[in-house]
């Protein structure tokens, strides 16, 4: 028997997973953002590189939770 989760706990599975890698990405290789937009807002002092990977630890948090909720909400219903 499987979990009935809506598409949106699978959002925010996905959410929380993109965010997350795209953390560690700036974490292991913090020029990627000029590299893929071409755009170097902090000359290259690190600081924007830093801001990203608090938005995305923060965003990948808070939907990480959020996807729990709905998953748990699932599996109760499943059981019922």
């Amino acid at each position: 028997m499987g979990r009935r989760v809506g598409v949106r706990g699978w959002v925010e599975t996905a959410v929380a997973a993109f965010t997350g890698c795209l953390a560690l990405l700036t974490l292991a290789w913090p020029d990627w953002i000029e590299g893929v937009f071409g755009v170097d807002p902090d000359h290259h002092n690190g600081t924007a590189e830093w801001v990203a990977v608090a938005v995305c630890l923060a965003v990948s948090v808070l939907f990480g939770v959020l996807a729990r909720r709905e998953w748990l909400k699932g599996a109760t219903e499943q059981s019922m």
